[in-house]
């Protein structure tokens, strides 16, 4: 019986990590970014389709609270780190590295920007949602 589990575990992990990729925020919960103030991995079982990915909540009460307004917790910036899209290369923000900020989750790319962000949120960001605005 053993050997028949390991041999059905091996035959889907190739398929794992394409699902995941559709997988916002890496499985971490969107709305306890802001309610909890932490990266908060979300449940398999509950989770929303929103804009082609898949969103995972830790609660049905985050999940409503997501599917009543998603803009209110999906990351600012389209998830892009706001020293990448400063720098003219955006690239996306780690789901464990964020701060919520005047109400907006915002995720970097390393411990050493979200240390620099943090210094000075307001100047920061604002560049970056201004230069975000520019580009798209």
């Amino acid at each position: 019986m053993r050997r028949f589990a390991l041999a059905l575990l091996l035959s889907i992990l190739p398929v794992l990590p394409a699902a995941a990729q559709d997988w916002a925020l890496g499985g971490f919960d969107p709305v306890a970014y802001v309610t909890a103030g932490r990266a908060m991995p979300g449940r398999s079982d509950i989770a929303t389709m929103w804009r082609g990915k898949l969103w995972h909540f830790a609660s049905e009460d985050n999940r409503a609270r997501f599917e009543a307004d998603p803009r209110a917790y999906a990351p600012r910036l389209g998830g892009m780190c706001p020293l990448s899209i400063i720098d003219g290369h955006p690239q996306p923000g780690d789901p464990r590295r964020f701060l919520v900020h005047e109400g907006g989750l915002y995720l970097f790319r390393s411990a050493e920007v979200e240390r620099e962000v943090r210094l000075n949120p307001r100047e920061i960001l604002g560049r970056a949602r201004a230069a975000w605005r520019d580009r798209n």
